[in-house]
């Protein structure tokens, strides 16, 4: 029987994937990273691809999925308070970087005009919490 890859995770930067490759590969995980080399090459496009996609062998899967829901971290605070979500108050929720409003897209023309379209980090980028839970997207005040 052939094994086929799944992806169990996706990152918006190869850095995170990196780590949590190690991770699994240090419990005898095969992982296969997809995508990390068109991202670091313009991370730009990380969200119109869909992200680094951290896969492993389908027969592994389940243990892989076991470690991950054990390392998986939420957002805190500078003093290690969990962060809530103000719609459900969930303490399920995750910083993320966006792209979204019109500075971003100005940035983003203004380097596709100056064809500094590769360079490693986009001009402006806000940052916004989620939650897991409800999908509420949040600025911490």
């Amino acid at each position: 029987m052939i094994d086929t890859f799944k992806t169990v995770a996706k990152y918006q930067y190869s850095a995170e994937a990196q780590i949590i490759k190690g991770r699994l590969e240090a419990e005898g995980i095969q992982v296969f990273l997809a995508d990390n080399i068109t991202i670091d090459t313009d991370p730009l496009v990380s969200n119109a691809i869909g992200g680094v996609k951290l896969k492993v062998l389908s027969s592994q899967a389940k243990e892989a999925e076991q470690i991950l829901e054990s390392i998986k971290k939420y957002s805190v605070d500078d003093y290690g308070n969990s962060i809530s979500c103000p719609n459900c108050n969930s303490n399920k929720t995750q910083l993320y970087s966006t792209v979204k409003d019109s500075k971003s897209f100005f940035a983003f023309i203004f380097a596709l005009i100056l064809n500094l379209f590769v360079t490693m980090l986009p001009f402006y980028t806000k940052h916004k919490y989620k939650c897991d839970d409800c999908k509420t997207e949040f600025d911490l005040k």
